[in-house]
């Protein structure tokens, strides 16, 4: 694992801060969660909370296995309601042993995007690196856990920025920081392609180049 140093939630809730203000969830929209070290648990957000507005207390410690309270070192359980999204993080991280962190988010360009019916386009070197590809979730009700089960079974072959129809987007990473930074530029990647369909020119928008995919999927290290 790469952690920053510092406390989960501390990270988190800078990651909840710079996307409210990056503008890709407004208000209460999306959820934060992060897998505990060592631990059978996540810390996630609590329901209703705001994500620029969040601190150690805004978080609840949950079980993976079973999603009841968990114990976090002597301290009991603190008594927060996690976020109603709850079954969809847990859903991630039992699917995904190498996640150990989700972000949950309702980006408007890539949702615009799911609505026209267009696919995200992976445009420049960042996009391939930090995305490599994006599925998207057909639509079920949020806070379901038909909704958790269909999105941990795309993400089953590794796929880490899915996004949700209608709804939103999740992005997993073996980091918070890798998480967030995929949370970036899947935005930013819809954008682009949001902007060439608006310029009329969709079918000219080239795709990364092969040679950068293929070293991506080879042995030669690529760093961005």
């Amino acid at each position: 694992m790469n952690y920053v140093p510092g406390d989960l939630r501390d990270q988190l809730a800078h990651v909840g801060y710079d996307v409210v203000q990056a503008g890709l969830v407004c208000g209460s929209g999306g959820n934060l969660s992060a897998r505990i070290p060592d631990e059978d648990a996540i810390w996630v957000t609590a329901s209703g909370a705001w994500l620029d507005r969040l601190s150690r207390p805004s978080f609840a410690p949950v079980r993976i296995t079973d999603g009841e309270p968990a114990t976090v070192g002597t301290l009991p359980p603190p008594r927060i309601e996690p976020t109603s999204e709850l079954a969809l993080h847990l859903a991630l991280y039992r699917a995904r042993p190498d996640v150990n962190a989700v972000v949950h988010l309702h980006p408007q360009t890539a949702l615009l995007l799911d609505a026209l019916g267009e696919h995200i386009r992976i445009v420049t070197t960042d996009h391939a690196f930090y995305l490599r590809r994006v599925s998207t979730v057909p639509f079920r009700l949020p806070g379901t856990t038909e909704l958790a089960a269909l999105t941990a079974a795309m993400a089953s072959d590794g796929t880490d920025c899915l996004v949700l129809s209608q709804h939103g987007c999740v992005v997993m990473g073996d980091s918070v920081e890798l998480a967030h930074k995929r949370a970036r530029n899947l935005e930013e990647a819809a954008a682009l392609t949001y902007k060439a369909l608006a310029a009329g020119r969709l079918e000219n928008l080239r795709d990364c180049p092969e040679e950068f995919l293929d070293r991506l999927s080879g042995s030669a290290v690529v760093t961005v």
